[in-house]
């Protein structure tokens, strides 16, 4: 078995998938929160603290052939480089005059607290649907993809995000997600610097959010 030098979020799904473990059952075999899963599976390139590390590698060094070989694989792919990060969806969902926003609970995110709701890209799934689907999972809210703003690889994360600028149709915001989340809210468009960075945020998130409302409402 190769020696894990160092544990990524990336590198510990990895294991997870190579245990076939569910996020609670993951949880459970390590004696972690549950949250911390869902950090790592949020945040590839995140390093996990150093007793985290070690709960790794123990995991990985008392799992049966199979599963090691099955690590062995994912961790390095078919031609010996990484595997390819997570992906992240993310939604910027507008109502009128507001733009959704949540509050990650876990201050392991690299400082960031609110941001716009997010998730993971399955391989093979759609980036629109997992936008949506995920805006839905964490707050409650219907809304439906209505452009593409493009990507980028997070100046803070280091994690590749896929931006989709979509509009509310239904739903009362709400914290679907209390393992992750600490709150879910609308605000005013012009007041999102206040919650997130602005040096952090995608320019063409800031463009659509700085457009009248009424200028983008008559080009869809």
């Amino acid at each position: 078995m190769d020696v894990v030098v160092t544990w990524t979020g990336a590198s510990a799904c990895q294991l997870q998938e190579a245990l076939r473990d569910t996020n609670e059952a993951f949880a459970g075999r390590l004696g972690i929160g549950l949250r911390t899963v869902a950090n790592w599976h949020q945040n590839p390139e995140l390093v996990p603290r150093p007793e985290m590390r070690q709960l790794l590698d123990k995991a990985l060094e008392t799992a049966a052939p199979a599963v090691q070989k099955r690590f062995a694989i994912l961790n390095t792919g078919p031609t010996g480089q990484t595997a390819q990060a997570l992906r992240v969806a993310v939604a910027v969902v507008l109502r009128g005059t507001e733009v959704l926003l949540v509050c990650r609970r876990d201050d392991e995110t690299a400082g960031i607290r609110w941001q716009f709701p997010a998730g993971v890209i399955k391989p093979g799934g759609s980036p629109e649907s997992a936008a949506v689907r995920e805006t839905l999972a964490e707050t409650g809210v219907h809304c439906a993809v209505r452009e593409d703003l493009g990507g980028r690889l997070h100046p803070t994360t280091g994690v590749w995000c896929q931006y989709y600028l979509a509009e509310y149709l239904a739903g009362d915001a709400q914290n679907q997600d209390v393992i992750e989340n600490a709150d879910v809210m609308w605000v005013p468009r012009n007041a999102v610097p206040r919650f997130i960075p602005v040096d952090t945020i995608f320019s063409p998130i800031l463009a659509a959010l700085e457009e009248p409302q009424n200028d983008r409402a008559e080009q869809h």
